[in-house]
Order: structure tokens, then C-alpha cells, then sequence
């Protein structure tokens, strides 16, 4: 959307208008404050005229609609939600996240170009935030630099489910929508589509993030569809030779032709992302761990089994991590407990004056018992590493402002681990 002039109305509905934020060819964007949340949120407002279009009308209704029954549905750290909508005579709009960081689409110019491991990063949290879309049946079939939000740092948003396919519902599939550049093989073709055109598409982003350039240069869509459909583009790293071949394997396999090459899931795709990032280095030297090699690590750990990916990204936002190394204290008894930690890997010992009370090994948490107590939140024991261990620390105050769902799932968690070493105590008590 182009910047344009000021707001020519105070509100929207109940939302008083802060500013015009732009306008396309069939609508225009406002930013408005929502009084009863006391939340800044993006208006997207569709011409009346739109609607009315003889030749496009019934496609921009159907576009409309579909993303006006996503308000309240599609809610991850990295999906930019959808509120409400609202469609009356004269008056057509949906109520959005407002995200202040804009597109991705100045990262797309060649001297604007992000580092690479911030690209791996940036398509590693669209690739999780369109399986959570996936799994609800949902396949966005748009997917460019201009409908990924940038949050700051390498967060992103996904938006724009305008021209999304549903699988659920009296859905059918609508031709000519998408941008070319970034449509897959089969969408191009008009074929029958799933996931994987999505994948595609955000192999193109990729491709485009890593170089500044489209993988397919042409100079009309005849051109462009020829090549989407029977020419294998130049790797990225003919074009920023520091892409390590492992990104380039990537990139090929998200946008190859045949979908029995391409990958099969955004499972797959995520995964190689993130064991790129690990195996290749390409982490900051500030940085010792991204946010996906946190993800990743979190949804293995059987502590975190029943967390959901929005839960895991919130885990990710407030813990710490850090590498602690053998024979390292980690906690004092009688020192304040205002975190709890959990190992990630290696090993850790409590004692009490000396004696061992338990050896803790990878998912296990250590620290919790300061956490639950309502009345003196002091350690109990002293806590020390035993062979070099990753630490995922949990500050208290945090977590208790954390979501409701994602503190429901530590105490169920730690209920469980209580449980356990309860039983354990009493059976050696017993001697069983």
C-alpha cells in the first residue's frame, strides 16, 4: 500500500482513527485505538466500489469474507491476528494487529540485505507459524515479502488470509490469486493445491531475503510462468557467496518443481533451518542461542510435551539460556529462589549439608520447590553442575506474567514431576 493523506473521518465504527497508515487498489489501511482493550490495532477498510467491480467484485467479496472468518482463530506469536470484523451496507472492515515494523519488503532491496542468519531465523518463524495454520486447515496461497510483518529483531508476522483456501466449510478454490513471482509450479497451472504451495512460496521469500533478487527475472507473466515451471534458478550463493551450501540446499528443496522433491511438511522444513543454523555457525557471536535452536530444543524435552507452539515461543521469551560447566554452583541453599531452571542437557546434584539428595539429568527441572512455596520462597538445597550442562533458566516474576495457559502448563508439570518423587521417596521409605 502507498503512504497517502490524513484520515478523512474521526472513527471506524467504535475505534477512533489515529492516522491513515496507506491505501490499495480496492482498500485502505488506518491506524485506530481500541478503547475497550487500550490497544493501538490496523483498520483495513474495503471500498464500497469494490464490491461492485463487474469483472473482480464477487472475487474481492469472496477475499473479504474469507479473512473476516478468521477474526479470533488464527492466534500465534507469529500469525498477526485478526480481531474482528464487520460488514454492513456501506461500511466494510476487519480489525487486525497493529504491527509497527512494516514489511518485509525493504530487506528485499540488495543494500538493505540482513544477515543470513537473521534470514533463517525470519523464515524458520514462518514456517512454524504456517504449520499452526496448516493444522487448522488453513493454506495462506499468498505468501510474499509484502504480507510478512517485521516485529523487530527476527520476529515476523504472517498476514493478509484474504485469498487463504479452508478446508473446512463451503470453501472452493478461486484462480488468479496470488502474486506470480512467488506462486509454486502447480499454482501457476491452476492445479489443486495443499501446504505445499505454501512452502514454496516461502522458499521464494527466502531466496529473495538471501539475495535481494527473485529467483526468476522476467520481463512479462508469460516469461515468468515458463520459468516458474521448467527452469531451475542460479543458488543463492551465485549471488552472496557467503551463503553456505547447506542454505542453498534449502532453498532448492523448498522451491523444487516436482512436489515429491519438495518438502513434505513444514515439519521438515523447520527442522533443516534449524539444524542449519546449528551446524553451519551461523549464530552471532552475541548470540549463543536463536530462537529456533530454543524452539527446537524445547518441543523435545518431554516437560514441554503438552505446551503448544504459541506456549513454547512464550517459554523461549522469558527463560534465559546459558552453558554452565562442570562443577559449577547453580543454586545456594537459603538464597532467594526467584528463578527455576531446567536442563536442556548434561547433569546437575543436590545436596543439603553435604549429603546427596538426587542427580537430575536432561529435561528435569531443578529450583521449582522455592517457585511453589506461598510462604517462604527460599532453596532448599545446593544445586551444582555435575558434567557440563545447557541451562534454561525461568525468572518467577516472569512467569507470572505469563498467559494463564502457559502457567497452567508449569503447574501441571510440576504437579506431575511431585507426584513422581513422591512415589519414588515412599517406595525407597519402604523399601520396594
Amino acid at each position: 500500500m502507498n503512504d497517502a493523506a490524513p484520515p478523512k473521518f474521526e472513527k471506524i465504527g467504535k475505534y477512533p482513527v489515529r492516522k491513515k497508515l496507506g491505501e490499495g487498489a480496492t482498500s485502505e489501511v488506518y491506524l485506530c485505538h481500541d478503547p475497550f482493550n487500550d490497544r493501538d490495532v490496523a483498520i483495513k477498510m474495503v471500498f464500497p466500489e469494490a464490491f461492485l467491480d463487474p469483472e473482480h467484485g464477487r472475487l474481492y467479496h469472496k477475499l473479504f469474507v474469507t479473512e473476516a472468518s478468521l477474526a479470533g482463530k488464527l492466534q500465534h506469536p507469529h500469525i498477526c491476528q485478526i480481531y474482528d470484523a464487520v460488514a454492513e451496507e456501506q461500511l466494510h472492515y476487519i480489525v487486525m494487529e497493529y504491527v509497527d515494523g512494516g514489511t518485509l519488503e525493504p530487506f528485499c532491496q540488495p543494500e538493505s540485505l540482513r544477515p543470513i542468519e537473521d534470514v533463517v531465523e525470519m523464515t524458520f518463524k514462518c514456517t512454524r507459524a504456517l504449520e499452526f495454520a496448516h493444522r487448522m486447515g488453513i493454506t495462506h496461497r499468498d505468501i510474499k515479502p509484502a504480507n510478512i510483518l517485521h516485529a523487530g529483531g527476527t520476529d515476523v508476522k504472517i498476514s493478509d488470509f484474504g485469498a487463504a483456501l479452508i478446508s473446512s466449510g463451503e470453501t472452493t478454490q478461486v484462480a488468479a490469486i496470488g502474486s506470480p513471482a512467488y506462486m509454486s509450479p502447480q499454482q501457476v497451472k491452476e492445479h489443486p493445491l495443499n501446504h505445499q504451495t505454501d512452502i514454496y512460496s516461502v522458499g521464494v521469500v527466502m531466496y529473495h531475503l538471501l539475495t535481494g533478487r527473485l529467483p526468476f527475472q522476467a520481463s512479462n507473466n508469460f516469461s515468468l510462468i515458463y520459468q516458474i515451471t521448467n527452469v531451475e534458478p542460479a543458488p543463492p550463493s551465485s549471488y552472496r557467496p557467503e551463503i553456505p551450501p547447506a542454505v542453498d540446499a534449502i532453498v532448492r528443496r523448498a522451491m523444487a518443481k516436482d512436489l515429491e522433491v519438495r518438502y513434505p511438511d513444514w515439519e521438515a522444513f523447520s527442522l533443516d533451518l534449524a539444524e542449519v543454523f546449528r551446524n553451519e555457525g551461523l549464530g552471532p557471536r552475541t548470540q549463543q542461542f536463536a530462537d529456533s535452536d530454543k524452539f527446537e530444543t524445547l518441543r523435545k524435552l518431554p516437560f514441554f510435551e503438552p505446551f503448544s507452539d504459541a506456549e513454547l515461543w512464550e517459554v523461549a521469551r522469558i527463560s534465559s539460556w546459558r552453558n554452565a560447566t562442570s562443577g559449577e554452583t547453580l543454586m545456594k541453599e537459603g538464597e532467594a529462589g526467584t528463578y527455576f531452571c531446567l536442563l536442556a542437557e548434561g547433569q546437575v546434584k543436590v545436596t543439603k549439608k553435604g549429603k546427596l539428595l538426587n542427580i537430575l539429568g536432561e529435561g528435569e527441572c531443578v529450583g521449582e520447590m522455592a517457585y511453589l512455596s506461598k510462604t517462604a520462597h527460599v532453596r532448599g538445597a545446593d544445586v551444582s553442575v555435575l558434567e557440563d550442562a545447557k541451562i534454561i533458566s525461568v525468572p518467577t516474576q516472569k512467569l507470572a506474567q505469563a498467559s494463564d495457559a502457559c502457567r497452567h502448563k508449569f503447574d501441571r508439570a510440576f504437579l506431575e514431576i511431585l507426584t513422581e518423587r513422591l512415589t519414588m521417596a515412599n517406595m525407597r521409605l519402604s523399601g520396594v
